[in-house]
């Protein structure tokens, strides 16, 4: 079994220190249609240009599409948004939403698709659904003890990932329910 080392990298200057320190792959948010969407995140051409760093040094970026999409988002939007990063040789897409999932499968379907940690992702029966809906890796629910992520990966043969230091804030598996009172907009748009 192979373990990679994933980084959170908001900034182009993250980016560089996780890879130079050392990560396999990093994961960030571009300026859409990501739980960070308003914080500092890579403008598309920046975006671009990370893609290229980490190849150039054998590494792998994965982009979260992590919220729930309303039909106007994707219809008016995602698929001008992808194009260019799959184009440039993104990694991976690390999604919430299943109807994402369709429409990467339908329009991206050499691109690597992750199960969001928001999915929730509890056990072994979520998983195999998953695994037929062709996701490549799942990143388990942050409650899970490592017997419950153990007991996942026996009985299936898809990637789990695992955040190591669990949950950061006051939510479920990363569904933050804070920001959605205060701020008056989906839990997972920050």
């Amino acid at each position: 079994m192979k373990i990679e080392l994933l980084s959170p990298a908001g900034t182009y200057e993250s980016l560089k220190a996780a890879i130079n320190a050392g990560a396999d792959a990093v994961y960030l948010g571009g300026t859409r249609f990501g739980a960070r969407a308003y914080a500092g995140n890579l403008s598309d051409e920046e975006l671009l240009k990370a893609i290229d760093y980490v190849h150039i040094h054998g590494k792998r970026l994965y982009l979260t599409l992590n919220t729930l999409l309303k039909n106007k988002e994707i219809d008016n939007g995602l698929y001008d948004y992808l194009r260019p990063l799959y184009e440039q040789g993104l990694d991976a897409v690390i999604v919430q939403d299943l109807g994402i999932v369709s429409f990467v499968k339908s329009y991206f379907p050499n691109l690597p698709i992750h199960a969001s940690t928001q999915m929730s992702v509890m056990g072994v029966y979520g998983v195999k659904v998953l695994e037929d809906l062709g996701i490549s890796r799942v990143v388990t629910a942050r409650e899970l003890s490592l017997a419950e992520i153990g007991k996942i990966k026996e009985n299936s043969s898809i990637e789990i990932e695992d955040f190591v230091h669990g949950a950061l804030c006051y939510g479920y598996s990363g569904m933050c329910l804070l920001s959605s009172m205060l701020g008056g907009r989906s839990g997972n748009r920050g």
